[in-house]
């Protein structure tokens, strides 16, 4: 096995369990920015260690035990400074009986433990972006650079969000904890908005060869059910839960054998999860109940919804699609939902209607290096039959597409309008 092997499956390994890992030492220190500086300290180790022992046969109980004894060391040396950490030391004895093993639990499910980390991260007295930036980086796993195509910034902007915000956790003397009644409430925004994250991640990776992350959408479905039984009565938990089961019920059919992506319209429907969508519908009908027809979590999934119910592509009700992008957009100022609304009213009322949207959106600074402005541009441009001008828009999209697998995609679409183009 080469070097660059190695490092690379030193990468993937540590992309699995840098969650865990941190979940399970905040659970011990009770200190969430110290737990993911301790869980850095495996990573550099791996790095160090594995290259010449070779990678061993369990990688993550691995990493578990050395972020593990790099904890207790920390402990043990800060005992006499910090009175929090000699308390845990005095205590950690006793409680490692009643704890369950971290390397025996690394191949099993983490219960809740990673909701209650995510609560930790998403303290008010954090901004909001600083709230959400932190969880997906400390918690989820996610890059600054996956973290920035989120939000639609700068990387460096991400990058000093997190840096503030652990900060502020360890100068407040912040602990692990599990929020309840009020508490609990005043959180639950900012929770929901970095599962929505998460999951989107996963549906749509913004880095590597790999279109989907499956494993992300699956925490963040595990996640999303969770919420949806301690906060019963939010209709936004049963929205985002409701928007993400229906997105994910088309997981099976959203790549091809060779994983290059299918777009909706051309997908096999006889692969969509049917099981899944019920449990969608069954939670947008939920949220609806309790009166949250026009949340933000809730709208996105009546769109899906529109797509569920469709037996073919033809069948596709756009026009209420598009309707219901107008309504999200009279909620949110938001030029992604602007831009899908383009491709809504362009399938409703034709591919010119839909260019003269996505044209305005030309020059929006969040939309700068954001590459499915330019995809979209190409598609209508191409129904249009413009094809020169698709295929440079496609060609642009190429190079703005992070992901692999999108960026050979839209080099396909280039070559198909370059194609097109030629008498």
């Amino acid at each position: 096995m080469t070097g660059g092997d190695v490092h690379r499956a030193i990468l993937a390994a540590w992309r699995v369990e840098q969650p865990r890992l941190v979940t399970s030492l905040s659970r011990m220190l009770r200190d969430v920015p110290l737990a993911e500086e301790l869980t850095q300290d495996a990573l550099l180790a791996a790095l160090e260690h594995w290259p010449l022992s070779g990678i061993p046969d369990r990688p993550g109980a691995w990493l578990a035990t050395t972020a593990k004894r790099r904890a207790l060391d920390h402990l043990r040396r800060s005992r006499m400074l910090a009175r929090k950490h000699e308390l845990v030391a005095r205590e950690l004895e006793a409680e490692q009986q009643a704890m369950p093993d971290l390397v025996a639990a690394l191949d099993d499910d983490i219960g809740d433990e990673m909701l209650r980390l995510i609560f930790t991260a998403c303290h008010p007295l954090l901004s909001r972006e600083a709230r959400v930036a932190l969880a997906l980086r400390m918690v989820c796993g996610l890059t600054t650079e996956e973290i920035a195509r989120a939000f639609l910034v700068a990387d460096a902007t991400i990058a000093q969000r997190i840096v503030r915000a652990k900060r502020t956790l360890s100068e407040s003397g912040l602990i692990y904890e599990t929020p309840s009644g009020d508490e609990l409430s005043e959180r639950l925004a900012a929770v929901l908005e970095v599962v929505y994250l998460i999951f989107n991640e996963g549906y749509t990776a913004a880095r590597g060869e790999d279109w989907l992350r499956p494993q992300l959408c699956q925490e963040a479905l595990r996640i999303g059910r969770i919420l949806t039984s301690i906060a019963p009565h939010e209709p936004e938990a049963h929205g985002l839960l409701a928007l993400m089961e229906l997105n994910a019920s088309r997981n099976a059919a959203r790549t091809d054998a060779a994983g290059a992506p299918v777009l909706i319209l051309e997908q096999n429907r006889a692969l969509w999860d049917l099981l899944q969508i019920r449990r969608g519908l069954q939670a947008l009908a939920r949220a609806r109940e309790l009166g949250g027809t026009f949340g933000f979590y809730a709208l996105q999934a009546a769109i899906v919804a529109c797509h569920a119910r469709a037996a073919t592509a033809a069948e596709t009700n756009w026009t209420r699609i598009a309707a219901l992008y107008a309504e999200l957009t009279k909620r949110v100022d938001s030029p992604v939902i602007e831009l899908n609304r383009a491709v809504a009213v362009g399938m409703a009322e034709g591919p010119a209607a839909g260019l003269e949207i996505a044209n305005r959106l030309v020059g929006e600074p969040a939309l700068k290096t954001y590459h499915l402005l330019e995809s979209v541009r190409g598609d209508l441009l191409y129904k249009l039959q413009h094809f020169e001008a698709a295929r440079a828009a496609f060609a642009a999209a190429a190079e703005l597409a992070g992901n692999q697998r999108e960026r050979d995609f839209l080099q396909r679409r280039a070559v198909e309008a370059a194609n097109a183009a030629v008498p």
